[in-house]
């Protein structure tokens, strides 16, 4: 008895789509065709040999809608020389065969013999699925909105006109030039070039306010009472386990500490024996500090409270702890960017920078010697100063401040302490990197970028000086076994990792905890793209879900193009799209890539305007356009979406870009991709609505130890330029 398909007792049919690669192919006088037994070609006459469509640059494809009971089918390729018939090249190996149907991808070869020593090598992707009749009529109703004019609220959907069909005369083709170079465009958004990531963080303004030669008493009294009479820091290495390799190993005895293997998927998270954690537990800890209700976040006060969760009303200080070039800037830039982004009012305090204003950048190694006496209260001072303008700011309205410097000693991180204790709460971040190769390339690039070497014409002298500088902190360093911390052990390396933490509860950090575990200095390109035009976009209509435009599918084959020509020799890169039809059409011409759908890169939701123009939303609902005029970072469509809700679905996106190792490209929205670029590019939020994302081009973000930079390609213009959202 024969079972029920899958829709309602209808049969499914198969739909096949064979594709062929070949780079080379595109410059010889050949094209690739398809022959077999019946249903797929009906002959295995080569001069019947149905022939592929070029669908890219180096791509072709044949696709067609088979019975899914059929039985097995037997085809080759063959090429075909253009304009004759007469000659053909069918190849090598035996016949390929279809089987019976079910959805898969599979990938294999084809080899052209063109002469006696001369092969043509190509790939080859046959990919089926099942469709049911309903599916195919959808299919084919999008196609027909494509060429045919139907009338939604009075107006035609797609116009045919002179101008319409004389885009492909005017340059309108899917291949690119082999120099994707000739595609870059200026960025408007972010500077171009590898900038010094302290030289970006808060201007010491009590230094600046009070000249270099500071006389605070304040500063003076604190480092007096905080410092003097401190026992002699114990040496480092007398204070830790070192492994069977002689490596420098944290301390791991701490009770109450949280290990985080760092491998490939979730971390893994093993609590010691003794330890038990429950929601009572998280309770009574909650109610014994005082913690109250959420407060929410100070830049995205318009979002509802519990969108945030519940969060301490204190302040927040990050302290960063390691040895130089362990990657601690690095890690603070990216966490002031991310808490940012989530709208917590967040700085950077670079010691560094005020050592180098105070004192200058001639400092040699000697100047970091842990017996000068001098060098160490000198450097004292400018880390209590830095203290001070981080405390001053989160009384005018801060919230979380980032201490970055090295931290090494623990008199330093007492006399912080003390000088926070009652004003806000510090978590220590220690940053432990024991792979030599990563020491030695972050050492050579320190040198290379840091304002302390600029005057030093020796590269190589340079380099030596900073080693003896690090020799000098290794003597004294002490790891962190006091407080509240997070440990971040060979995060760095690309192999894994560990994160221990120690005493950390809260709403927001645990948001910092989760995110730390899944940052890394993998150098990798993220390509940020809007669809192709759609149907929507031609007529001025906000969200909707409608197909793409003539203009659109050309870019969908442009992109396809480029996306084979930039990521060639990154086949574990990732094609990441919204649920929306125009993203996902978009998407559909690139192959060799598996494509993921995120509903949360849908675009904003328009509620009940949805559909509308922006006129039709002026005229009906005033108020609403009004509103949303004044403020269109916080302004909310009615049953729909704000820019800072958006914000919110968007963070696990962040998160999973954060973790990827391997190049993604985002197909989506232009209100997503902001929120999403504003992120990269450390944007404040009230310029999220107004960043400029264009149609048809291309935003490469590279993520890497040097920080993150831009390029904007362009593939084509815009035919009908998209209202603003």
């Amino acid at each position: 008895m024969a079972t029920a398909a899958s829709s309602g007792g209808v049969p499914d049919h198969l739909f096949v789509s064979v594709k062929l690669e070949s780079p080379r192919l595109a410059a010889l006088v050949f094209a690739p065709h398809l022959f077999g037994s019946h249903p797929v070609a009906g002959s295995w006459d080569p001069s019947k040999a149905l022939p592929m469509e070029r669908v890219a640059a180096s791509i072709w494809e044949l696709s067609c809608v088979l019975p899914s009971q059929h039985e097995t089918l037997d085809f080759k390729l063959v090429l075909k020389p253009k304009g004759d018939s007469s000659e053909c090249i069918v190849e090598e190996g035996p016949n390929r065969q279809l089987c019976c149907g079910s959805n898969k991808v599979e990938m294999t070869g084809a080899v052209f013999k063109l002469s006696e020593k001369d092969e043509l090598e190509c790939k080859v992707w046959v990919e089926t699925e099942m469709l049911s009749p309903f599916d195919l009529a959808a299919s084919w109703r999008a196609h027909q909105e494509n060429l045919q004019p139907s009338k939604v609220r009075g107006t035609y959907d797609v116009v045919m006109n002179a101008e319409t069909e004389s885009r492909t005369k005017n340059g309108f083709a899917s291949g690119l030039e082999l120099d994707l170079e000739k595609y870059v465009v200026p960025t408007p958004n972010m500077g171009a070039g590898v900038v010094y990531a302290a030289n970006l963080t808060e201007n010491p303004r009590s230094l600046l306010d009070h000249g270099v030669s500071s006389n605070n008493d304040t500063t003076k009294g604190t480092l007096q009472n905080l410092i003097k009479g401190d026992d002699a820091p114990p040496n480092h290495y007398a204070n830790t386990e070192k492994g069977v390799d002689g490596r420098h190993a944290p301390s791991q005895e701490e009770p109450r500490a949280v290990f985080v293997d760092r491998g490939v998927g979730s971390p893994r998270l093993s609590r010691p024996t003794n330890e038990t954690i429950s929601m009572g537990n998280i309770k009574q800890e909650f109610e014994a500090k005082g913690m109250p209700a959420a407060e929410g976040a100070v830049a995205a006060a318009a979002v509802a409270d519990q969108m945030y969760g519940p969060k301490e009303d204190r302040k927040l200080v990050i302290v960063l702890v390691g040895l130089p070039a362990r990657g601690k800037t690095f890690t603070a830039a990216k966490l002031t960017r991310y808490l940012r982004w989530l709208g917590h009012e967040t700085k950077h305090f670079n010691v560094g920078k005020y050592r180098r204003l105070k004192h200058g950048t001639s400092q040699t190694a000697d100047f970091f010697r842990g017996d000068n006496k001098e060098g160490v209260e000198a450097r004292n001072e400018v880390a209590a100063l830095a203290m001070e303008d981080m405390l001053s700011w989160m009384v005018e309205g801060g919230q979380v401040g980032i201490c970055d410097a090295t931290n090494s000693t623990r008199s330093r991180r007492n006399m912080l302490m003390k000088m926070a204790e009652g004003k806000c709460k510090i978590i220590f971040v220690e940053t432990i990197c024991n792979d030599q190769d990563v020491l030695e390339r972050n050492i050579r690039l320190k040198v290379q970028q840091s304002p302390d070497y600029a005057e030093q014409t020796d590269f190589e002298a340079g380099v030596r000086d900073f080693k003896e500088r690090l020799a000098y902190y290794e003597k004294v360093y002490e790891p962190v076994e006091e407080g509240s911390y997070i440990k971040m052990i060979d995060m760095v390396s690309g192999n894994g990792g560990q994160l221990q933490i120690n005493d950390i509860s809260g709403y927001l950090p645990g948001r910092i905890v989760f995110f730390l575990v899944n940052c890394h200095l993998t150098p990798r390109p993220i390509l940020l793209t809007r669809h192709g035009e759609s149907l929507d976009n031609v007529r001025g209509r906000i969200g909707g879900d409608s197909s793409l435009s003539e203009a659109g599918g050309v870019y969908s084959r442009k992109l396809a193009s480029f996306v084979e020509k930039r990521l060639k020799s990154e086949r574990t890169a990732s094609i990441w799209t919204s649920t929306l039809q125009r993203t996902i059409l978009t998407a559909h011409p690139i192959i060799g890539f598996p494509k993921i759908q995120w509903r949360a890169l849908d675009e904003i939701n328009a509620g009940v305007c949805d559909g509308m123009t922006y006129d039709e939303v002026k005229k009906n609902k005033p108020e609403e356009y009004e509103s949303r005029r004044k403020d269109k970072l916080r302004y909310r469509y009615p049953r729909g979406e704000s820019y800072l809700d958006v914000i919110q679905r968007l963070e696990p996106v962040i998160i999973e870009l954060e973790r990827q190792r391997a190049p993604v490209v985002v197909i989506a929205h232009q209100a997503v991709l902001r929120a999403l670029y504003a992120y990269f590019a450390d944007k404040p939020l009230e310029e999220v609505p107004k960043i400029e994302i264009p149609l048809h081009t291309i935003i490469e973000i590279q993520m890497g130890v040097s920080g993150v930079e831009e390029k904007r390609y362009k593939l084509m213009d815009a035919v009908n330029p998209t209202a603003e959202i």
